[in-house]
């Protein structure tokens, strides 16, 4: 099947093959085409070009759509056409919501109160324990439905809201099933380390033990993980038992993706960089150190400005990464407690208003290095011949700048995904 959007009044996210990821001052520039258009071809980007008369290959490609009844020619109207958005943190398998935790968090208590007192990630796996895995799917569908409406088309979805091995289970069996049924590219990741289970309270070390000799054996015979996950903060999983747990998953070819320094300076940073981690997230209390750590390696540093925003607390210092020379990713952290919203186009508007982003910056975070962050930017996440055919169309801008400008306005027009 083929796919022609015409009279595309911007085409923005053009990288040439090869581009997998970009650091330091390449994030600012934003490759766009005027007037283009874009061919899809069996699911991928197979041509684009500027529409004129005089150009060879915009005559040939509108005389084969004409010729061919199979295509599906689409009038861009002007508007623009940029790569989905390729979100690389999510927590959107759960069941409920936690809105009493919002008010909690009005009346001043904060996330570390609120999961001492036994809310937080334990209220989400005792809510969990009780659902259906049909309900839990449902649930999830419908956010990722809404997610894939607003522009996203690459997602990562974490466990962690089990906390013991059954219920970690049921969850990534919901993703699995997800992958199953969606267009989207959907990766999964154990978190059974997210919190210490009710059961085991007092008892973390056993817990750990739990992690590395019961969950991650059974979640590697059933293939269930992409990726593994650990929250390595104050409150939570210290780097040791950080360590030990990637190093268990790592034997079922489940690589590390980390829950690091949102509460604290937590060695989290540390810790990845070496376990090769695929990502760092939150980063919200990085020390200065853990930059030229970050610099030195293959690791992508991954904000969360939902977060920040949600739960009044600091921003990850993205503008000093960049200025320093790496690459930044962003993503939603969409979850019941403390960011309920999957909506990327919020999250570059933050990068931008809370973190100092330009408008590129952030686009190109929340794209090519949202999906590096992912281990996919070789297929997704710019407009690159070859590369699966992911993009989404705006209504008619004024320009890149307008789409975290207007922070509220629901410029998507049409996703496609896939080539579909």
């Amino acid at each position: 099947m083929k796919i022609l959007i015409h009279n595309i009044g911007l085409l923005a996210g053009i990288l040439p093959p090869g581009k997998t990821r970009l650091m330091g001052q390449e994030m600012s520039r934003l490759e766009t085409l005027p007037d283009a258009f874009l061919l899809i071809d069996d699911g991928r980007f197979s041509l684009y070009g500027a529409m004129r008369q005089d150009d060879g290959q915009w005559a040939k490609a509108m005389q084969d759509a004409l010729w061919d009844p199979s295509t599906e020619v689409i009038d861009a109207k002007g508007g623009a056409v940029l790569p989905c958005w390729c979100d690389s943190h999510t927590h959107i398998v759960y069941a409920g919501s936690r809105e009493g935790e919002f008010t909690d968090k009005i009346r001043g208590l904060s996330y570390e109160e609120i999961a001492a007192r036994g809310g937080g990630i334990l209220n989400s796996a005792d809510l969990l324990h009780d659902t259906s895995e049909e309900q839990l799917y449902a649930q999830a569908k419908q956010r990722l439905d809404d997610m894939e409406r607003s522009g996203t088309g690459c997602v990562e979805i974490k466990s962690g809201y089990g906390l013991n091995t059954a219920d970690e289970l049921k969850m990534l069996r919901v993703i699995k099933e997800l992958k199953r049924t969606s267009k989207m590219k959907i990766m999964s990741t154990f978190l059974g380390a997210h919190a210490v289970g009710r059961a085991y309270a007092g008892r973390q070390a056993d817990y750990v033990d739990l992690v590395v000799r019961e969950m991650i054996p059974a979640v590697g015979r059933e293939g269930l993980a992409d990726f593994i996950d650990v929250f390595c903060d104050r409150g939570f999983f210290t780097p040791e038992e950080t360590r030990r747990i990637l190093e268990a998953g790592a034997e079922y070819g489940m690589r590390p993706k980390i829950h690091a320094c949102e509460l604290a300076d937590s060695g989290g940073v540390k810790v990845g960089v070496e376990m090769g981690a695929l990502s760092v997230d939150h980063l919200e209390s990085m020390s200065a150190d853990d930059i030229p750590l970050l610099k030195a390696s293959q690791t992508m540093p991954t904000a969360l400005p939902g977060t920040s925003f949600f739960l009044n607390m600091p921003y990850a210092p993205v503008r000093r990464m960049v200025d320093e020379g790496l690459g930044v990713a962003v993503a939603s952290d969409s979850n019941p407690g403390s960011t309920p919203s999957g909506n990327m186009k919020f999250v570059v508007s933050l990068a931008c208003i809370k973190q100092r982003l330009l408008p590129e910056e952030a686009i190109n975070a929340a794209t090519i290095n949202g999906a590096a962050a992912m281990g996919l930017s070789a297929d997704y996440g710019s407009i690159t011949i070859g590369k699966v055919a992911n993009c989404f169309l705006t209504r008619p801008i004024p320009s890149l700048a307008y789409i975290p400008y207007s922070y509220t306005e629901p410029l998507v027009e049409r996703v496609i995904v896939r080539g579909r």
